[in-house]
């Protein structure tokens, strides 16, 4: 279906994708603004913020936000991430006026009262301590600050217990005017949905001004900084657990990089799916883990490569050599053909199903207008990875395996343990 992008003057874009066959629309709307983007005092700012914005704005309280979206079945939620932070709803397409209403009002005109933070405070608190007492997530923040100790990347996306306690109203809201204006929004629906409807709809009840018809544009891409050094140290945090959690990685490639799809294709090879070589050789050939695989986390200058294992403390060290073995494996050009080409189709085979339904595609559209401002096609981005060769993914493999490498592990060991 055809993709239908507008800009204001404002800074603003609309991005539309139709798909007539649903009677739903997946709308977003995506800040540029994430953890990255907070000073070491008040950590966490942009996580709290998301939480403040469902508390009520001038016109609307809490529960009316609420009881909006569960009158028509609909679901309303957000997130954040380290780049980003997405507001996002999913209604029948008759219900898309009063989800842009709605979530226009939360992002423009939140009052952020003294006692909502004070109240939310003690929620966040809470999530940081459910964290906290889940290593097999809890170790992938740990990874991040022991690859990137000293760089806003490397701190976990919640603040910490300390940061979270001290952050005033004032500050945060100094944070919501910075970050929260037209020009750092994208507005993205997906489904049963018209363009020029949403366009009005955004008119309505957006200060975007008017649609921008020639001139340069008012918005910006993030600002491209200087990528952080992988530590190539090591971290363990010794926890009663029944099972030893590791990850182990360095820096990855960028979103712009030219070999993120050969990358891609590398991290399917080595940990992507149930034919992968660390399934294979920790799971199905030895039986050491129930959960062991790999990913590639992108960012504006920098990119983010790793493996995670769960196993029991006992095994742990055997676990870590086998993973380090295929690591190596693939850094030395051990790739073979076959697992090269089953890694491709995996990888295409993978974009394509997450894009059955109007969330999958709304995700994708807001993820690339806004980190690249610009969009491929499901088609342009299929040919990409088809476009990849062997060389290819081996020259990368060598190039970011070839790095420093960090380890994170949680488990009952002295911290001396895996040095």
């Amino acid at each position: 279906m055809p993709i239908h992008r507008t800009e204001y003057d404002s800074g603003l874009r609309v991005v539309t994708e139709r798909m007539p066959g649903v009677r739903s629309v997946a709308l977003g709307v995506w800040v540029l603004a994430g953890s990255r983007d907070e000073p070491p005092p008040i950590s966490g700012s942009s996580h709290f913020l998301e939480h403040l914005l469902f508390k009520g704005t001038k016109t609307r309280s809490a529960r009316d936000i609420a009881e909006a979206f569960d009158a028509v079945g609909g679901d309303v939620n957000a997130f954040t991430a380290k780049e980003y932070t997405c507001f996002y709803s999913r209604i029948r397409d008759r219900d898309l006026p009063m989800a842009v209403e709605h979530l226009a009002d939360m992002l423009q005109n939140s009052v952020i009262r003294t006692a909502d933070v004070d109240g939310e405070r003690q929620v966040i608190l809470e999530e940081i301590n459910m964290h906290e007492d889940t290593p097999d997530e809890l170790i992938h923040d740990i990874f991040n600050e022991t690859l990137w100790p000293d760089h806003p990347l490397g701190r976990p996306i919640l603040g910490t217990s300390g940061s979270i306690r001290a952050a005033t109203r004032d500050q945060i809201k100094r944070f919501y005017r910075k970050h929260y204006e037209p020009k750092d929004f994208v507005v993205v629906a997906a489904g049963n949905v018209q363009h020029e409807w949403l366009l009005d709809l955004i008119q309505a009840n957006v200060d975007a001004g008017r649609v921008r018809s020639e001139g340069p544009s008012n918005w910006k891409l993030r600002a491209v900084g200087t990528a952080p050094v992988p530590s190539g140290r090591t971290d363990v945090r010794r926890r009663k657990t029944e099972q030893a959690h590791i990850v182990i990685g360095t820096n990855g490639v960028s979103r712009s990089d030219p070999d993120r799809f050969a990358l891609g294709i590398v991290n399917n090879a080595l940990g992507g799916g149930m034919s992968s070589r660390l399934f294979q050789e920790v799971r199905e050939k030895r039986g050491l883990a129930y959960s062991v695989y790999s990913y590639h986390t992108m960012y504006v200058d920098a990119g983010l490569f790793s493996a995670y294992a769960g196993t029991t403390p006992g095994r742990a060290k055997d676990v870590l050599e086998l993973i380090r073995e295929q690591l190596a494996d693939v850094a030395e050009g051990g790739l073979a053909e076959d697992e090269f080409e089953r890694a491709k189709g995996h990888m295409k085979g993978s974009l394509v199903l997450s894009l059955d339904d109007p969330s999958g595609r709304m995700s994708r559209l807001g993820k690339s207008e806004l980190s690249h401002g610009e969009i491929l096609t499901v088609n342009q981005i299929l040919q990409r990875i088809e476009h990849v060769t062997l060389d290819d993914a081996r020259t990368v493999a060598k190039r970011v395996l070839s790095q420093p490498m960090s380890l994170a592990v949680i488990g009952p060991f002295d911290r001396a343990a895996f040095r």
